[in-house]
């Protein structure tokens, strides 16, 4: 009996630990829409439209998200399909501003993603603006390519050509 508890209490974590994989849930390549919701930025910031955001899986349910052009950002998912990732501070492509990232959001069980991204911007180790935008996509589909499978029944027509040069019924050109 006592093995039977033991036992019991061992597996009880690991199948909760299957049926938990939140970050395996989530991961996949978007194709994502921005749709600016604040900014206090004056003649600065960045613009985005569309693009595509990758979640990958990295331990557990350590993830990061990976958004064209920006530092790539390390956070968590969990129940539900929530996303949160931040990034370091670091350069932007904007001259003399550092950045900070961070978005946090959903992707449903249909691998609708909503998230809100927010972009901190810094002069000289000070704030300095800040953009935010609600970014909404689709997971895209990974299909595998068909293979290609060779035909050797019927030769090309190169081949028929260079096959019997001395056939008259087939022309040389």
């Amino acid at each position: 009996m006592r093995t039977l508890l033991v036992l019991a209490a061992l597996i009880a974590p690991a199948t909760a630990l299957a049926d938990n994989d939140h970050a395996a849930a989530v991961a996949g390549s978007y194709d994502v829409k921005y749709e600016e919701v604040t900014s206090n930025c004056q003649n600065t910031g960045i613009v985005l439209n569309r693009g595509r955001i990758q979640i990958e899986k990295k331990r557990a349910n350590a993830i990061t998200v990976d958004i064209e052009r920006m530092p790539v950002m390390s956070g968590t998912a969990t129940k539900g399909g929530r996303v949160k990732a931040t990034s370091k501070i670091g350069k932007t492509s904007i001259q003399g501003l550092d950045g900070k990232f961070s978005t946090a959001g959903t992707v449903n069980e249909d691998g609708v993603l909503n998230v809100v991204f927010v972009a901190e911007y810094y002069l000289q180790g000070k704030a300095y603006c800040t953009q935010s935008w609600n970014v909404s996509g689709l997971r895209k589909e990974t299909v595998p390519a068909p293979k290609a499978q060779a035909d050797f029944a019927a030769p090309s027509t190169s081949e028929a050509a260079f096959a019997a040069p001395w056939d008259v019924d087939q022309p040389m050109w």
